[in-house]
């Protein structure tokens, strides 16, 4: 936080001067008061926020992948990460669709 916010504090106004603003607010034409419908379609702005929520989010994992596979991944620039799950899901459908997993 910088200084200069650190030392503003919120000044309350009194009953009447909250009035005169109330009063100028009203008699502005181009300060309409929102209606019902506004007020019922606005949404907080933390939920605005950052990304959109998604059906099936991916799980964050531990896991210990051979040093070629990571190497290999890595060597394909930004986004390897995504590939990698991009293959592993082809591999998981294509097994789905044989029918079982194979043993190790």
């Amino acid at each position: 936080m910088s200084r200069a916010f650190s030392k503003s504090k919120i000044v309350i106004p009194s009953e009447a001067e909250n009035r005169r603003i109330v009063a100028a607010a009203e008699s502005d034409p181009h300060a309409a008061p929102l209606t019902d419908e506004q007020l019922k379609a606005m949404v907080p702005m933390k939920s605005l926020r950052g990304r959109p929520r998604v059906e099936k989010p991916k799980l964050l994992v531990s896991v210990r992948y051979s040093q070629e596979v990571i190497e290999y991944f890595r060597g394909t620039g930004d986004g390897w990460q995504v590939r990698m799950d991009e293959v592993l899901r082809k591999y998981v459908a294509r097994q789905r669709k044989g029918g079982s997993l194979p043993s190790h």
